[in-house]
C-alpha cells in the first residue's frame, strides 16, 4: 500500500495514543568521507558544509521546498502528476517520495547535487495535534519523539550500498515557510514556523547517464503489522 506524508500523519494519530511518545533527543555525530565507488560521486559527510550550508540548513531548506508545493503532483504522494523539476532551483534539488513501495523515473540536469531525504517527521504552527507545536523547543521534542521509532533505514546507488546511516540523522533549525491551502499537511495554509528531524544524504553531481538509487526506512511504532509504515523508494535518473 501507498501511503502520502499526510496520510501517514494521520494514521499516527491512534499509535500516539497508544504508545505514548518519549522524548528525548539523540545528537547529531560526525562521520567520515564514504566513497560510493570510485567512479560515483562522493557521498558528503553530515559534518560537512556543502554549497556554503551545513547538513542541518540544507534540511531546513528541503522543508520549506516540501511545505511550499501544490497538493496535485506533490512529491510526498504517488501521483501521476508528480515533476522532479518542480520548486527547484540552483546546484543543489531535493528528492524525497511516498510511503510505500514506488518507482518514478527522473531526468535532472548536469552538475546538480541531490540532497534525498530517506524517512523523516516535523512538527510546526500550522498543523494540528500531535504535530502542531508553538516553540522551537516544542517542536523539536515532538518531531524528535516520533523520529526515534525510525528504523530498517538504508541506501544504495548503482547497486552499492552506504552501509550505516546512524551517522546521517539531521535536526533542522526552527525555519519559517509558506505553504498554499490547501497543503499537504492541511486545508488552510499560510506562513508558520517549523522544526524538523530525519535523515539525509547529500550526493555530489552525478555523472552524465544512467543511475539507480534506492533508499528504504520505516517507522515501527509496535510489533503489530499495522504499527509498521515504511518506505522503499527507487529513482531511476538520467543526468542529461
Amino acid at each position: 500500500m501507498k501511503t502520502s506524508i499526510a496520510s501517514l500523519k494521520v494514521s499516527l494519530l491512534p499509535v500516539l495514543i497508544v504508545t505514548g511518545v518519549a522524548f528525548g533527543m539523540l545528537p547529531l555525530t560526525a562521520a567520515p568521507t564514504i566513497k560510493v565507488s570510485s567512479t560515483h560521486p562522493t557521498v558528503l559527510p553530515p559534518q560537512s558544509t556543502p554549497f556554503g550550508k551545513s547538513y542541518s540548513e540544507w534540511s531546513a531548506a528541503y522543508w520549506q521546498w516540501l511545505f511550499s508545493l501544490p497538493v496535485q503532483g506533490h512529491p510526498g504522494t504517488d501521483s501521476p502528476d508528480f515533476d522532479v523539476t518542480a520548486g527547484q532551483s540552483g546546484h543543489v534539488w531535493f528528492l524525497t517520495g511516498p510511503f510505500g513501495e514506488v518507482e518514478r523515473e527522473v531526468t535532472i540536469p548536469p552538475g546538480t547535487a541531490l540532497f534525498i531525504a530517506l524517512i523523516n517527521v516535523d512538527s510546526s504552527t500550522l498543523e494540528e495535534p500531535p504535530f502542531f507545536g508553538t516553540t522551537a523547543a516544542d517542536q523539536l521534542a515532538i518531531a524528535d519523539s516520533f523520529a526515534s521509532y525510525i528504523t530498517d533505514l538504508s541506501f544504495t546507488l548503482d547497486g552499492q550500498s552506504m552501509g550505516s546511516l546512524v551517522n546521517f540523522r539531521v535536526t533542522s533549525p526552527q525555519f519559517s515557510f509558506t505553504a498554499p491551502s490547501p497543503w499537504i499537511f492541511g486545508e488552510t495554509g499560510g506562513t508558520g514556523m517549523a522544526t524538523g528531524v530525519g535523515y539525509f544524504v547529500m550526493l555530489e553531481p552525478l555523472s552524465k547517464g544512467t543511475h539507480t538509487i534506492h533508499y528504504t526506512g520505516a517507522f515501527r511504532f509496535s510489533d503489530a503489522p499495522e504499527d509498521y509504515i515504511a518506505v522503499n523508494m527507487a529513482y531511476h535518473l538520467t543526468v542529461k
